[in-house]
């Protein structure tokens, strides 16, 4: 004769309650937040990570063929010898006996 509560809900209603899918809502809305602002991170590293690099590259070759040739070169000069192909983050300048690696606007 006597019912409880959830045994008269689930003879008469199937399904959640609006409060129950609106919290599950909120609690992957903030989940989706905090993957989206951790992923954005990684990806910044990684472009810095990448410039560093290749700048590092460049600072090797220029110095390699310095000790062999004692001048500093182009990075055109550069490819066959020392670098795979030119790069796109970073352009090289020459001066008088010295040499200058600057960024290009995919590393700034």
């Amino acid at each position: 004769m006597f019912q409880s509560a959830v045994t008269r809900r689930r003879r008469g209603e199937a399904g959640f309650t609006l409060v129950e899918l609106l919290v599950v809502i909120v609690i992957l809305a903030i989940l989706a937040a905090v993957v989206v602002f951790a992923v954005g991170g990684i990806n910044d590293k990684g472009k810095t990570s990448a410039c560093d690099a290749d700048e590092s590259s460049l600072a090797t070759a220029e110095e390699a063929y310095f000790a062999q040739n004692n001048a500093y070169v182009s990075e055109a000069s550069l490819v066959p010898l020392y670098i795979h192909k030119e790069s796109t983050l970073h352009d090289i300048s020459l001066t008088t006996g010295n040499y200058t690696i600057s960024a290009t606007t995919k590393c700034q």
